[in-house]
């Protein structure tokens, strides 16, 4: 004879249970991951992107697409990274300033200014490659 208990446990092993659709799981890139918890104003990233696809769907638009990259621009900012010698020059400025043979001349400070503005064309450059501010 079955008790009340035995009965109860037959039924409820017997109810199907629901699977839950397996995590999702997405590697983003530094920059990629930095825009999305921009966009996401200090709330979590997979209701962001939860939230971007709900009106996608709801617009019929589908997913959007990624942005084209200006690969013209990526490849002068190759080439000014194979001629400015940067992380060479760098770094030997790096080393002499560590042992106190660095001195502060006039041609030291042109090289230093010289290799900022490197810096700042080759920023220029991937900013707008990538789209970023400015204008396009």
């Amino acid at each position: 004879m079955n008790s009340p208990r035995n009965n109860f446990n037959d039924i409820a092993s017997t109810k199907p249970k629901k699977k839950r659709e397996a995590p999702f799981s997405l590697r983003l890139s530094f920059e990629e991951r930095a825009a999305l918890q921009k966009m996401a104003k200090g709330k979590p990233i997979g209701g962001l992107i939860k939230a971007i696809l709900r009106e996608a769907i709801a617009k019929d638009k589908g997913v959007p697409a990624a942005p084209a990259v200006d690969t013209e621009s990526l490849g002068r900012v190759l080439g000014q990274l194979g001629k400015s010698r940067l992380s060479q020059n760098m770094n030997q400025l790096a080393r002499a300033t560590n042992m106190g043979a660095l001195p502060v001349t006039p041609e030291t400070e042109d090289e230093i200014k010289q290799a900022c503005a490197d810096i700042a064309a080759m920023r220029a450059e991937l900013m707008r490659a990538l789209q970023i501010g400015g204008s396009s």
